[in-house]
């Protein structure tokens, strides 16, 4: 199946200098935004607390549920809308600074909040979907470690693929990595989602798929390097991105065909890692060509003469 007719000579690398203008301010936004934010919203998984999901047969305002909760007095506490519906909500305290596991007693804070909520609505208060406790003290480790192996994970592709191929580029595809990981996370971060354990399966997901598109690049640039001897290495690293673009088109489409389907028909629970994966596979496809690609020609004293 051949998307782009063979021949096709597009001349991505003439804009390789708008696009390093376009990646480094979508990454000094990302830092901006990360400073003005203070980080990701994390969810309780990495936090630490408790979450009650609650749905209704005949549904309140979010400030209805905010003013009834209130006599409760547990500190911290949020309510948040979940799903479409708007029939479902996220209730979420903050827990001790002790590890008290899962196990909850009738003074726990969420027995608190559903026997309130059953107390003033009554039969309108559907049996409680989920509950979920984690001490502060876990979270942290889950959130320390979770971060540290989508860094890991960057790093070591990076270092395979210098190692496989050439180190210009293992470091053109490292630098891409981290490009895309931090686009994804402000992404993730001006969409106020969570950041959670499926979250980082996704962030995981998204190097490996970056990865691999940038491995079938340079793969084919190694190859025409063999066959295009007397060519300058930006003819060959040219040819190369043409003759993979239908390849691109194709897998990327169709992975993108079956994301949009997960986000909007999915429902709230897998949305957040949808997302994810639709923004880190666009910039991991962007990314293995004007990212990568120019960072190897920079390398070899090519892109500086150009």
């Amino acid at each position: 199946m051949e998307l782009i007719r063979p021949g096709t000579d597009i001349d991505f690398l003439r804009y390789s200098k708008i696009a390093a203008v376009f990646s480094s301010l979508l990454v000094l936004i990302g830092l901006a935004t990360f400073f003005v934010r203070g980080g990701l919203t994390y969810g309780v998984d990495f936090a630490g607390g408790t979450i009650v999901h609650v749905k209704f047969s005949d549904p309140p305002t979010i400030a209805e549920v905010r003013q009834v909760l209130s006599a409760t007095a547990i500190q911290d506490l949020s309510v948040q809308d979940f799903g479409l519906s708007g029939d479902e909500f996220l209730i979420r305290m903050a827990e001790p600074e002790t590890d008290i596991g899962t196990d909850e007693d009738q003074t726990s804070p969420s027995v608190q909040v559903q026997d309130t909520l059953k107390e003033y609505y009554g039969e309108r208060l559907l049996p409680v979907q989920r509950v979920e406790t984690v001490g502060p003290k876990v979270g942290r480790n889950l959130r320390t470690r979770g971060i540290l192996s989508v860094l890991f994970a960057a790093l070591v592709m990076g270092t395979y693929i210098a190692f496989r191929f050439q180190l210009s580029f293992g470091v053109g595809a490292a630098v891409a990595l981290f490009h895309d990981v931090l686009i994804t996370a402000t992404a993730l971060l001006l969409m106020d989602v969570e950041f959670d354990l499926p979250i980082v399966a996704a962030f995981l997901t998204v190097i490996g798929y970056s990865v691999n598109d940038t491995v079938v690049v340079c793969d084919r640039i190694r190859e025409n390097q063999r066959k295009m001897r007397r060519e300058t290495l930006a003819t060959i690293i040219q040819r190369s991105i043409n003759e993979m673009l239908s390849r691109t088109l194709i897998t990327s489409g169709t992975t993108l065909m079956v994301l949009l389907a997960l986000y909007f028909l999915g429902g709230s629970v897998i949305n957040g890692f949808a997302f994810v994966l639709l923004v880190g596979f666009t910039i991991g496809t962007y990314s293995s060509i004007y990212v990568a690609s120019p960072i190897v020609l920079l390398w070899s004293g090519e892109g500086r003469r150009r």
